[in-house]
């Protein structure tokens, strides 16, 4: 038996990686406890992902336990660890506005139970791979330092500026504005670098910029473009907070992720760090997000505009996935934004 484990298996990543690797022949071991119900109410509810899963992955087996639950964690993990291949830890309390309310929970669901999870991986399964869902969130606010112009629909930078062409793995993570949730993934990250690095573990960091696909639980406290076409389909107010809209992100569809994390998976490295997005080949302004889904849905939106952003968000963030594509060539995108906006929209359209 080849086993892969993962958190948050019922989220937008974890559930792509469900499919991905259950067509590649793992059997999947899923840990996930429905906390997005807890962090963002009904919107953020997983059961109906559960569901589906379990009815349609026969080599899928889910134990509803809490990451942070060190006895529960290391049981799992004691039980297939002959077996396990692969761990891909995608479950997080994902959201800047959240973190503020309950900054011992997020810092404890983040990075704490991060480190249970590598202890258990060190102790039980040296030998396998451990990938870990970061995010862009740990450069802080330095992106919104850059010298951005304002154009009529999005915010740019100048086609001569070094991060023209997306954001690298060299950008300082320090003296800056991270958000309570930026510093708790900050902490995360380093961890899994340092098991890598000081441990000689097989480990990768992929900081991901917006992360989406048909099976994200939006809400209007994370997942944009989920939550902006759920928002379309129900003919439900859109609150943009910031920025006039002009924000950017560079979107990456989940399978183009989970298609990543099998490049690295075939032939890992230790404690390596990438930037991991859209990049310049699917990004979006807000704006122009709901162009695609006025078009898409042949519906006006109804959209209300607040002037005060998010603490810590950026205006403007598209990745440079250069060094990973350097390091697995192989690897490309199969879904740009309109292609992605349409997959979701075809999805949420059955549930909804």
């Amino acid at each position: 038996m080849s086993v892969a484990i993962v958190t948050g298996s019922c989220g937008l990543v974890g559930s792509e990686t469900v499919s991905f690797f259950s067509g590649k022949g793992l059997d999947i071991i899923g840990i996930d406890n429905n906390m997005r119900e807890f962090f963002f109410g009904k919107d953020g509810s997983i059961l109906w992902n559960k569901q589906r899963l379990i009815k349609n992955y026969k080599n899928y087996r889910h134990f509803d336990i809490d990451i942070r639950d060190e006895s529960g964690v290391n049981k799992i993990f004691r039980k297939f660890s002959k077996d396990i291949l692969l761990v891909v830890h995608a479950a997080a309390q994902p959201s800047h506005d959240w973190a503020a309310k309950e900054p011992q929970t997020d810092f404890s669901v983040n990075a704490t139970a991060t480190l249970i999870l590598l202890e258990a991986f060190r102790k039980y399964c040296p030998q396998a791979v451990f990938i870990f869902t970061s995010t862009n969130k740990v450069y802080g606010d330095r992106p919104n330092h850059l010298p951005l112009v304002e154009l009529e629909k999005r915010y740019e930078l100048p086609k001569e500026h070094p991060y023209y062409k997306g954001i690298d793995e060299s950008m300082s993570i320090d003296n800056c504005l991270h958000s309570l949730f930026g510093a708790s993934k900050v902490a995360a990250d380093i961890l899994v670098q340092e098991y890598g690095r000081y441990f000689g573990l097989k480990t990768a960091v992929f900081r991901g910029g917006c992360l989406t696909g048909p099976a994200h639980s939006g809400a209007e406290l994370h997942g944009f473009i989920s939550y902006l076409v759920k928002c379309c389909i129900l003919v439900k107010k859109y609150r943009i907070f910031g920025y006039k809209g002009k924000q950017v992100r560079d979107n990456i569809h989940s399978f183009d992720l989970v298609n990543a994390f099998y490049h690295f998976f075939r032939n890992p490295r230790c404690g390596e760090v990438y930037n991991i997005g859209g990049g310049r080949f699917a990004n979006v302004s807000i704006l122009e997000a709901i162009e695609i889904c006025e078009r898409i849905s042949a519906r006006k939106m109804v959209v209300e505009f607040e002037d005060k952003n998010r603490i810590g968000d950026h205006i403007w963030w598209i990745s440079d996935v250069s060094k990973f594509m350097s390091h697995y060539p192989e690897w490309n995108y199969r879904y740009g934004i309109e292609d992605t906006i349409k997959d979701i929209y075809a999805a949420h359209k059955e549930i909804l």
